[in-house]
């Protein structure tokens, strides 16, 4: 099956940002994972919040192709507390993280609940 695709929020210089709800982690999310397209994984702060009632692993995968040279450190693995636990993911290099195709994959264990928030940080001006 296709990952689910999640859009960047992006911050705002200079200015401010009202707390996104994010998207709802479901099955479908926890059975295909979460495509971040057009990738800037420099600039990518991923927010999870975890409401099953056990603690959650959520992955960020190792990247594939000549781009992530150093994709052999492995996946980037976070423990998400259970009930009302909140994980703030990120930046990522890019040389480690990134797919093919200027992508990020993110994964979740089975039985996760919550939801996901990729947010872009804005250049420095």
């Amino acid at each position: 099956m296709a990952r689910t695709a999640v859009a960047y929020t992006p911050l705002v210089p200079n200015g401010h940002l009202t707390d996104p709800a994010g998207t709802t982690i479901d099955s479908t999310l926890v059975t295909n994972g979460v495509v971040i397209n057009a990738a800037d994984p420099e600039r990518t702060l991923i927010r999870v919040t975890n409401t099953s009632g056990a603690g959650k692993a959520v992955t960020v995968k190792a990247g594939a192709g000549s781009q992530a040279w150093m994709a052999g450190q492995g996946d980037s693995v976070t423990s998400v507390a259970l009930t009302t636990g909140v994980e703030w993911l990120g930046p990522f290099t890019s040389a480690r993280f990134q797919q093919k195709g200027t992508k990020l994959y993110v994964d979740f264990a089975s039985g996760t609940t919550g939801a996901i928030t990729v947010f872009k940080l804005p250049k420095a001006y």
